[in-house]
């Protein structure tokens, strides 16, 4: 029997992740992507002659990335090199503010009590516990399952998971259950922004979300070479297995016969006939019929009020002096809630922004560099990139407020607007098509947000998902997961029949090619 032909539409961590473990088990996949190179959202910015990450920046959840490479039967280590990080992150509310939180929850606990007391780091050991259990009744059942809902859910978790999950008081806020454990309102609002992860509000994401306070705890990471390396590494996995990786090459639509997916047909009108077809892209690009009239109800559509966040970026490279950067830095605003108001509510950018700033030439030990380090700068945003331009007096004042926090806090950027490149909703809406700019799929607010992801198989036959937008949500080892589980999904099925509207040997062109003129 002829290998089974699977197009993957979209060289994002999730294509890349199902692209590699289909081929290594002796699939014929392409892979097709509009840009030049791999990544998706793991974009990066050439500023002044230096490469600068300008989409993720930090990494964790190694397993998921050790575990991908090990389905396609290589070793992540022979691929990829990181650096453990033993400052998670620096934290700053002014000149005199800081907080650092470290890769132990002891030495982060004393670094709390310091900062704001012994009964603060007491309610800090007791988050963490929390924390730990919660991320352990959700790991199996939920991040690692395919896609549940909550009566799956409770079957897979059993009595002792869902005791620890309504310990976490799932249908009360993040930042209501973040007032159990911390009186400090600084401590609040740090704890809080990890709702933002996932896109969201900490006012109005579930109390499970404290699970990224212990993957954090459980490590991070720097890439050598930067995340683009990592991307790097996917995509060489893939090619190592016989993937085809095809750049440059958009996909026009998906091809359908009868009632199931049968291949894709690109911008320049070639079709490449496939078994199976996995979209890793925004799940909206499906429902708002960017890839066809034929399957725009093969997945759930997003409204437009249920987007997650956005972000006004800059990529600068400059000489830097003052505050004592460390790798990953937070540089938080006066008024949180007025914050996210401004953003969800009122859809505008924040007057007041939390500034976060990726030094990606700080590590351990690392020092600025002598010609000018590489900064990444980030503000939340509203995902309405594809609505009526913003007012420039409205970007102007968020970016003097942002750069103003920075050097109220100590930090000098030296002449930084020569040598930056900005990026606002607008900007990712164009990269991201169908998303209005939203980096996170849907917002994860309410306890049912994480059900409305969709799994990895839609409504049409054939038709699979990868990516940020799907289960089990946004992220890079999430993304990574989605991956693995559309290749698993489709093997599954692949396995069990071959739909009958694929009963004739697929035709069309392979357009298999050399790695360097590729698809992706």
């Amino acid at each position: 029997m002829r290998a089974a032909r699977i197009a993957v539409i979209g060289a994002g961590v999730g294509g890349l992740v199902a692209a590699s473990r289909l081929a290594a088990h002796g699939c014929e996949v392409a892979v097709f992507e509009s840009a030049a190179g791999p990544g998706g959202k793991m974009r990066g910015e050439d500023v002044d002659g230096v490469a600068i990450d300008a989409g993720p920046t930090v990494f964790t959840m190694r397993w998921a990335f050790e575990q991908a490479f090990e389905d396609a039967g290589a070793s992540f280590t022979d691929y990829v090199r990181l650096t453990p990080l033993s400052i998670l992150a620096r934290h700053a509310w002014g000149p005199d503010e800081r907080l650092d939180l470290f890769a132990d929850v002891e030495r982060s606990a004393d670094a709390i009590g310091a900062f704001a007391g012994l009964r603060e780091a007491a309610g800090f050991r007791e988050f963490c516990a929390r924390a730990r259990a919660v991320y352990a009744a959700l790991e199996e059942p939920f991040i690692k399952a395919s896609r549940p809902n909550p009566a799956s859910l409770a079957m897979r978790a059993g009595p002792t998971g869902i005791a620890a999950m309504m310990q976490a008081s799932p249908f009360t806020s993040l930042w209501q259950a973040l007032g159990r454990h911390f009186r400090d309102p600084r401590l609040r609002q740090l704890f809080g922004r990890y709702a933002t992860y996932c896109g969201a509000s900490p006012f109005a994401a579930p109390a499970t979300l404290m699970l990224v306070a212990h993957v954090e705890m459980d490590g991070v990471w720097s890439v050598q070479g930067g995340m683009r390396a990592l991307a790097a590494a996917l995509e060489k996995l893939a090619c190592d297995k016989g993937a085809s990786l095809n750049y440059g090459r958009s996909v026009e639509r998906v091809v359908t016969a009868g009632a199931g997916a049968c291949g894709v047909e690109l911008a320049d009108g070639e079709r490449w006939l496939a078994d199976a077809v996995i979209m890793n892209g925004d799940v909206a690009a499906l429902s708002q019929g960017l890839l066809g009239a034929a399957v725009a109800h093969a997945a759930p559509a997003t409204p437009r009020a249920a987007r997650s966040l956005s972000a006004v970026t800059w990529a600068i490279k400059a000489r830097t002096g003052g505050f004592p950067l460390a790798r990953h830095n937070v540089f938080f605003s006066g008024d949180a809630r007025a914050e996210f108001d401004e953003i969800f509510a009122r859809r505008r950018l924040p007057r007041a922004p939390t500034v976060y700033v990726c030094a990606q030439d700080r590590g351990e030990g690392a020092a600025a560099a002598p010609g000018g380090e590489r900064l990444l700068c980030l503000v939340n945003a509203p995902a309405d990139g594809d609505g009526p331009a913003r007012d420039s007096a409205e970007l102007g004042s968020c970016e003097a407020a942002a750069f103003g926090l920075l050097a109220r806090c100590g930090l000098e950027i030296e002449d930084w607007r020569a040598t930056s490149r900005r990026a606002t909703p607008r900007d990712f809406a164009k990269l991201y098509p169908a998303t209005g700019g939203a980096l996170y799929g849907r917002a994860s607010h309410g306890w049912m947000a994480s059900f409305a992801r969709p799994g990895s198989r839609t409504k049409m036959p054939g038709l699979y998902l990868a990516g940020g937008s799907a289960h089990p949500g946004p992220g890079v080892p999430m993304a990574a997961l989605s991956g693995r589980q559309a290749a698993i999904s489709v093997m599954a099925d692949l396995a069990s029949t071959r739909r009958s509207a694929q009963a004739a040997t697929p035709g069309g062109t392979s357009t298999r090619s050399a790695r360097t003129g590729s698809m992706a």
